[in-house]
């Protein structure tokens, strides 16, 4: 039997859990959940080790027939009286869209001073970028960013989606996971390659919090290799909401200290984006190698003919579509978002941990 017309066939990100990551970046300390309790549960738990306290109405049936509009008051009361926040924000999700809870009247007779923003969101919408731009845009109104930065998000996330779509995880209906090649095999043909004086180019080209990690894989190859014909670039300019603004200035501040010479092409929240600029600097260095560490994929595969790719992603789905593009090694780094939520420093890969050892 002929399957057609299927988008996918296996999970994908949730606009809610986007948008109390955008509620996140925008440095609120209190999201008020609104809905079950076990609602986004484990990514809620996850971003209380990154300082955002998540609270919920704990929705049940009664509230399913009756209505969660004083559960969601009280809430906001509490969280206003026990946590002095500086900034809040309401969350919806697939229940309250289903009941029809208007989130800003709950605001508004909760009576609470503190700058809050309601999220009108669920989990049916078909890409988690619209929970982000769900967030930003009362975000916008509440002038917490410009309609610039807003705009200039809608175009990043865009691209974000566009090569998910082309070369990733969502480019096929499904795509069976792998924990890719052996990372002492690849590291050790990696440093094969410098040894052999190869021209080699190293691209940090991170989505925000995760290049905590990734940017290791570039500090481990120059710190076994410091004197090699390398060229490093990374994508942490200072641009884009709150918190990945600080989180490129002490990746910066990473390199510097390393004493790394590092160029920059674009910022935390435009990986997405930077695939042409990228490639096209890659065409121009001509390099033999390309150590490739955070979203691979979002270089164009034109500009990686003819070049040996050793390329790093922390998506055990992104491995076949990687290697359907000509990358010859892929690693996967296992777990590392979870291991990058709440820090504040570079934390040690296990790819970088390799190199280390056999140097």
């Amino acid at each position: 039997m002929e399957v057609t017309n299927i988008k996918y066939m296996q999970p994908r990100p949730s606009s809610i859990v986007a948008a109390l990551y955008t509620a996140r970046d925008l440095e609120v300390d209190v999201a008020i959940l609104h809905g079950p309790s076990g609602c986004s549960f484990k990514h809620a738990r996850l971003l209380e080790e990154d300082g955002l306290r998540v609270l919920t109405t704990s929705l049940a049936d009664n509230e399913f027939i009756f209505g969660g509009h004083d559960p969601l008051v009280t809430a906001l009361q509490y969280a206003e009286k026990e946590f002095s926040p500086g900034r809040m924000a309401v969350v919806g999700t697939c229940v309250s869209m289903i009941i029809g809870e208007d989130l800003q009247s709950a605001v508004i007779d909760s009576g609470v001073t503190t700058p809050t923003i309601a999220i009108d969101i669920h989990a049916g919408y078909p890409e988690n970028i619209d929970g982000v731009i769900a967030t930003l845009v009362p975000a916008a109104e509440a002038g917490w960013i410009s309609v610039e930065e807003l705009e200039r998000q809608r175009y990043v996330l865009a691209k974000a989606n566009e090569v998910e779509r082309l070369r990733g995880a969502a480019s096929q209906p499904y795509i069976e996971p792998s924990r890719g090649d052996l990372k002492h095999m690849v590291a050790d043909d990696l440093l094969r390659r410098v040894k052999n004086d190869e021209r080699g180019v190293a691209v940090l080209n991170a989505k925000k919090e995760t290049a905590y990690m990734f940017a290791d894989e570039l500090l481990a190859l120059h710190e076994v290799c410091p004197d090699a014909d390398i060229r490093y670039i990374a994508n942490i300019e200072e641009r884009g909401l709150p918190k990945v603004r600080r989180d490129a200035e002490r990746i910066r501040n990473a390199f510097r200290d390393a004493a790394v010479p590092l160029e920059m092409i674009g910022a935390l929240d435009e990986y997405g984006a930077n695939g042409d600029t990228l490639g096209q600097r890659m065409v121009e260095i001509a390099p033999d190698f390309a150590l490739i560490a955070g979203v691979p994929h979002a270089i164009p595969p034109l500009y990686t003919k003819g070049i040996c790719c050793y390329s790093i992603t922390n998506g055990p789905r992104q491995v076949a579509p990687l290697k359907e593009i000509g990358h010859q090694f892929v690693v996967v780094e296992i777990d590392l978002h979870p291991k990058t939520l709440g820090v504040r420093h570079v934390v040690e890969s296990e790819f970088g941990a390799v190199l280390r050892s056999l140097a």
